[in-house]
């Protein structure tokens, strides 16, 4: 079936769901970091900043690789692509369970970035022309429960295994997870998977040029900057502030995955071309749900009651707008999976980078949260905008003139 085609099956091909247990896998080894540091940084005597870097290696490589690898993906048969990019995961992960050498490690995980963005890109492409457009958003949704999952299980395990049996354990785990997943795509991915050999990446890459494109794009990555600025410092706050003893982060963060998919879920069954009220009422609610979470972090029942509702917010609102990239965007059937994925990296390396600035200067955990109700402000003030370029309708809903 072609990738470009309007029509598709009016249900979620099982295939997705396959695609779903890679980005399941591949989600866990982007957040798993945080619980690794320590034992990262003892066993390769290096600095736990250094070790902390990591993320931030994996961040850029997600942004910097969305872009080439789906331009270099969208020339494959889409069976090839996904194999590739995720025989390469593996490898990877492979590799930096076996390393004594700290400046390796540190390139494995922008390799395994690189080509996670590039596996993201064409499976969200994927996933959006093997249905029909009133299946989209729940496709997308599919995919994204993967992320979601790996913040559930996928991250509280690796931290635990980590724990047992060193960091080393869990980037083994990584890619045993991973094994199954290319196994399935081998599988069942289409054989031709609809990828055209004519396609024109300078043309798709002046879709960018489109004011409906950057505005959803800035809207995705900002409101993602919100969630990852107060993500990266759930355990902190739940140690420091809240007084948690170090057994309860696990929880606290399955906590927020749990939240997390009920709301991609739940924005699964929102339409990819128009926002409906629920989803504009979420993203307008963000900023006040980050605020109650800075006011009660100091106390254990608000703190996970909170966390679990900004988790479904955050992530619903974080779905739609997904979603709505690609729409927008339709005009880039090979890149537009790509545009997506950078706007919600972009979000996930500048959130926690405002935040760690804010909280450094002030010496308050809390205040990663208060960054977070900033940039939710600024998401709601860019759909406003938004919507006083377009012909009426509530923030967000219609797309602008392109």
């Amino acid at each position: 079936m072609p990738a470009h085609a309007n029509a598709g099956v009016d249900f979620v091909p099982l295939f997705l769901y396959v695609l779903g247990l890679a980005v399941f896998a591949q989600g866990t080894s982007e957040f798993m970091l945080s619980g690794l540091v320590p034992g990262i940084a003892r066993d390769l005597s290096v600095p736990v900043g250094a070790a902390a870097s990591l993320t931030s290696a994996y961040a850029v490589g997600m942004v910097v690789g969305a872009p080439v690898m789906a331009a270099l993906g969208a020339r494959w048969p889409r069976r090839r692509a996904l194999a590739g990019f995720l025989t390469a995961f593996i490898a990877v992960h492979v590799v930096g369970a076996v390393t004594t050498d700290f400046a390796v490690l540190f390139g494995t995980r922008i390799v395994a970035a690189v080509v996670n963005a590039g596996f993201l890109a064409v499976a969200m492409s994927a996933a959006t022309a093997l249905v029909t457009p009133e299946r989209r958003a729940r496709a997308t949704a599919v995919l994204l429960s993967g992320v979601t999952l790996s913040c559930v299980a996928g991250v509280p395990a690796g931290a635990l295994l980590g724990e047992w049996s060193g960091w080393r354990s869990a980037f083994w785990a990584v890619a045993a997870l991973c094994l199954p997943a290319l196994a399935l795509v081998f599988r069942s991915a289409p054989a031709d998977a609809g990828r055209r050999h004519d396609i024109s990446v300078r043309r798709e890459l002046r879709t960018l040029k489109s004011r409906s494109v950057r505005s959803a794009s800035v809207l995705a990555a900002t409101v993602n900057g919100a969630t990852f600025a107060t993500f990266a410092y759930l355990a902190v706050i739940a140690t420091d502030i809240t007084r948690l003893a170090p057994a309860a982060v696990p929880a606290l963060l399955a906590a927020f995955g749990a939240g997390a998919f009920i709301g991609v879920n739940l924005a699964g069954r929102t339409a990819v071309g128009r926002l409906r009220r629920g989803a504009v009422l979420a993203l307008w609610a963000l900023p006040a749900g980050w605020a109650v979470l800075a006011v009660t972090s100091t106390q254990a029942v608000p703190l996970f009651v909170v966390t679990v509702v900004q988790g479904g917010l955050s992530f619903g609102v974080g779905s739609v707008l997904v979603g709505r990239v690609m729409h927008v965007a339709s005009e880039a059937p090979a890149l537009n999976g790509a545009f997506a994925t950078v706007a919600l990296n972009v979000g996930a390396f500048v959130g926690p980078l405002l935040a760690g600035a804010v909280t450094e200067t002030t010496g308050d955990y809390r205040d990663a949260v208060w960054v977070s109700v900033g940039l939710a402000v600024t998401a709601v003030a860019v759909a406003v905008t938004t919507a006083s370029t377009t012909a009426g309708g509530p923030p967000g809903i219609r797309p602008a003139d392109r």
